[in-house]
């Protein structure tokens, strides 16, 4: 089996698919390299002598300069390269993008509401508006569980810090986060959970969620009842009564958004796990579906390919906006843009922001952008749409879902039980993580490279594994839980950016 990879022809290195010991003699493009040193699986091997200063090149773009010079057959790392990034930049508009060939029709079974609306989960959603009543609506999803049968699928409980003590935009960005909660289609009754005296205050709230179904959505201000938990209750069985009565039936696919984010990467990641989710956003999209690419400080360095697949110059403008935005938000808490990944990512043999960024987009695939959310706000263009939230995993996440994805699809290299507040799809860049933690792993990519079971005759396509991938996502919209949601968790994580009182 072999145990490298070139991935561009103009590439200066090649990534290992498995250990390499010093020694091993490599034929690339005809030319044979000695391996000068042990090499991990995921790291870099230098094709050539590259001298200090000058690119190492892999996906056929520049992910750094060297540091040093660098010998044919040399580990290519962190200890030898260094960022080419700079400071805020000026783009041009250079399209060289293409509308994707439409595709037959495909479906699931989801939940049609009344608004029109899809969903792919009939849960109960329990939503404080202030983190002073986190407990409470904890103990309600536990009291509550015995309101689980039928079609509804789940009690969730989505405990935060905020709600209170907050300023400005970023007060404003937690009510839009809880609004976005609130009015999202997986939950087929909510109760919005208040203590009284918070500055996000039901009545407050009520403002950002327009028209809402007073059969779906329930509201209760504990310090206005004199027993919360069996009021709460009161409201919890109605709330079951009304979503019981929604059943799963044939909705096209092309009504599914799909939130894609990646997270623990390595150096496998940008091969087999990212480009199979970037086939998958293809097919979707090809049936009319809909795709959300986020982390944003994760497209630094690899932008501009973003940015030239606008399907407009008026996105193109607003996709330089996304980036500089970011940016400046990085340089306003005096922090560093472009700082090195996360140990775990340098482990796996990602060697710098670019290398991780340019593996990072190729979950978009290959479709034009067609929106650029901000945070929190509702998708509106069904196609590929950027979001702008950050790299945290729990943050960004949720901000998929709070901008309308039915389901995450999450990339990994290293492994996390995390959920968020819809399934959170988990998709291993290597067989071995997957086997390891086959209790955290839904999706095994790393089969493009090293199969299941050791044959190599066994080894799929990733046009064969992108489909494969786009039936399970369809499995999962139709109710197959995922590894987290059988674990029973559900997580939400609002992105702060300003002062706390």
């Amino acid at each position: 089996m072999k145990n490298y990879i070139k991935i561009n022809p103009g590439d200066n290195v090649c990534v290992a698919l498995a250990p390499i010991p010093a020694g091993t003699q490599l034929l690339a493009d005809g030319d044979q390299v000695t391996v000068l040193e042990d090499i991990p699986q995921g790291h870099k091997i230098a094709l050539s002598d590259i001298g200090k200063d000058q690119e190492v090149i892999k996906y056929g773009y520049r992910i750094g300069f060297a540091k040093e010079d660098i010998k044919k057959g040399q580990w290519v790392h962190t200890h030898n390269v260094r960022t080419a990034l700079g400071d805020l930049l000026d783009y041009t508009y250079e399209p060289d993008g293409k509308e994707l060939k439409s595709a037959p029709h495909a479906y699931f079974e989801g939940f049609r509401r009344p608004d029109g609306k899809v969903g792919v989960r009939n849960e109960i959603w329990i939503i404080p508006t202030v983190g002073c009543v986190n407990s409470i609506a904890s103990a309600l999803e536990k009291q509550a569980a015995r309101l689980v049968k039928g079609s509804i699928d789940a009690i969730a409980a989505f405990p935060h810090p905020y709600g209170c003590s907050q300023m400005g935009d970023d007060q404003e960005n937690t009510r839009k986060a809880l609004a976005a909660m609130v009015n999202h289609p997986n939950a087929g009754g909510v109760l919005v959970l208040g203590l009284g005296c918070e500055n996000s205050n039901i009545p407050v709230l009520k403002e950002y969620l327009g028209d809402i179904d007073e059969r779906r959505v329930k509201f209760l201000v504990c310090q206005e009842s004199e027993d919360e938990m069996a009021d709460a209750m009161a409201l919890l069985e109605e709330l079951a009564d009304y979503a019981g009565t929604f059943q799963r039936e044939p909705i096209d696919a092309r009504e599914l958004i799909i939130g894609m984010k990646c997270g623990g990467s390595d150096g496998l990641s940008g091969i087999t796990a990212n480009p199979v989710v970037g086939g998958f956003s293809d097919l979707l999209i090809a049936r009319g579906g809909t795709t959300i690419l986020t982390e944003v400080p994760e497209m630094f360095g690899a932008e501009t390919i973003l940015m030239n697949r606008c399907a407009d110059k008026a996105l193109f403008d607003k996709t330089v906006d996304l980036i500089n935005n970011f940016k400046n938000y990085f340089k306003r808490h005096n922090q560093t843009i472009y700082e090195n990944p996360s140990p775990g990512n340098k482990k796996g043999g990602i060697s710098t922001l670019e290398d991780k960024s340019l593996g990072c987009t190729q979950k978009s695939g290959s479709a034009l952008v067609k929106g650029v959310l901000d945070y929190a706000q509702p998708v509106s263009n069904r196609g590929l749409n950027l979001l702008s939230a950050p790299g945290n995993d729990l943050v960004a996440a949720t901000a998929l879902a709070l901008s309308g994805a039915h389901i995450v699809l999450f990339t990994t290299g290293r492994g996390t039980p995390f959920a968020s507040p819809v399934p959170t799809v988990k998709i291993s860049s290597n067989t071995d993580l997957a086997g390891h933690k086959n209790h955290w792993i839904d999706f095994n990519a790393g089969r493009l490279v090293k199969p299941e079971d050791g044959k190599e005759e066994n080894l799929p396509s990733m046009e064969e594994l992108s489909m494969e991938l786009f039936q399970y996502v369809l499995s999962v919209a139709s109710g197959k839980l995922v590894k987290s949601e059988e674990a029973g968790f559900h997580d939400m994580a609002i992105f702060k950016q300003g002062v706390t009182l």
